[in-house]
């Protein structure tokens, strides 16, 4: 049992220590795709320290909200590591408090939240912003339900883990047509909820066209290096459900012994940056959508996420 805390507790660090570096490696290859320099992959790590170092302004009508919100915009995405397969492809010691569909919903907790915060100080572009976020949130969760409804129908649970080992046990259950639209059905969803082209631009800071950034800019000091290191994480557990648990369980450690699980931390990074790859060839062949482009994007993921379904249903 000590065993399974301390690999849950190094799960949580691998996830704190190397989301900024997945989204500045992202970033890095972006640039040099188009001819540019770009900043170093360790750019998050300085901007994070910077803003760490900084003074905190809060507006004085913000209310508790405003204030609580960066410490749940950072904590959610930790609690939802402790859940799901990061390093290990067997359950660890605090699996059983949720299984995907809550881990789905505490991600959406702090989503939430900071759609909230964003309109709390009357700032009228983070209420512009918000409204932009929940929409794409609104039109995002019914991908969720759908890709973990066809995924635990096959699996017959909702348990990451169980999901895992079921529903890519064989070469027949991943080559098959409903499991690929699911792939690309969770791909789009996760270019919505980390708020990367085609449907939002992370590197953009005009106000009017803000839908990700907009939470986050009444922020300052700690709080916005909160807001930026949870939206980070956030990127990287996603990318971790999508490869662990929908695509292969490939560099995961199978026993309890540390020499694998440790040996697991460099392969699954490689396994992500495989995935950075896929994510730069379609954000650099992709433009922005314009806002009323979004809810067509989102409902193809949607129309993908259903047809898998019903391919899955009519495969038995």
């Amino acid at each position: 049992m000590a065993e399974r805390i301390l690999y849950n507790l190094l799960q949580v660090a691998v996830v704190l220590a190397f989301a900024p570096l997945a989204v500045g490696v992202l970033n890095r290859l972006k640039e040099r795709i188009q001819s540019k320099r770009g900043p170093s992959v360790f750019q998050p790590y300085r901007d994070l320290w910077k803003l760490f170092h900084k003074d905190e302004v809060v507006s004085e009508d913000a209310s508790w909200i405003f204030r609580v919100t960066p410490y749940l915009v950072f904590v959610t995405p930790v609690f939802v590591v402790l859940l799901i397969p990061v390093l290990t492809s067997y359950p660890l010691a605090f699996a059983f408090m949720a299984d995907m569909v809550g881990a789905g919903f505490v991600l959406a907790l702090g989503g939430f939240f900071a759609a909230l915060a964003a309109v709390d100080t009357a700032n009228p572009y983070g209420a512009m912003g918000a409204s932009r976020t929940r929409m794409v949130g609104f039109l995002a969760e019914p991908v969720f339900i759908i890709v973990f409804f066809t995924v635990s129908f096959v699996a017959g649970s909702t348990i990451p883990y169980i999901v895992q080992k079921q529903w890519i046990a064989s070469a027949a259950n991943f080559f098959a047509p409903s499991h690929v639209l699911l792939m690309a059905a969770f791909v789009m969803l996760i270019l919505a909820e980390a708020g990367r082209i085609p449907v939002d631009s992370p590197s953009g800071h005009f106000e009017l066209a803000m839908i990700e950034e907009s939470k986050a800019l009444e922020y300052s000091g700690r709080g916005a290096a909160l807001m930026k290191w949870g939206g980070q994480m956030k990127f990287f557990v996603l990318m971790c459900v999508f490869l662990n648990v929908l695509v292969t369980p490939w560099g995961l450690a199978s026993s309890q012994s540390a020499v694998e699980v440790l040996l697991a931390i460099p392969l699954v990074l490689g396994k992500i940056f495989v995935f950075i790859l896929l994510l730069v060839a379609i954000e650099s062949s992709l433009a922005k959508l314009r806002l009323f482009r979004i809810s067509e994007f989102l409902g193809a993921a949607f129309i993908t996420s259903v047809a898998a379904m019903i391919t899955r249903l009519f495969a038995f």
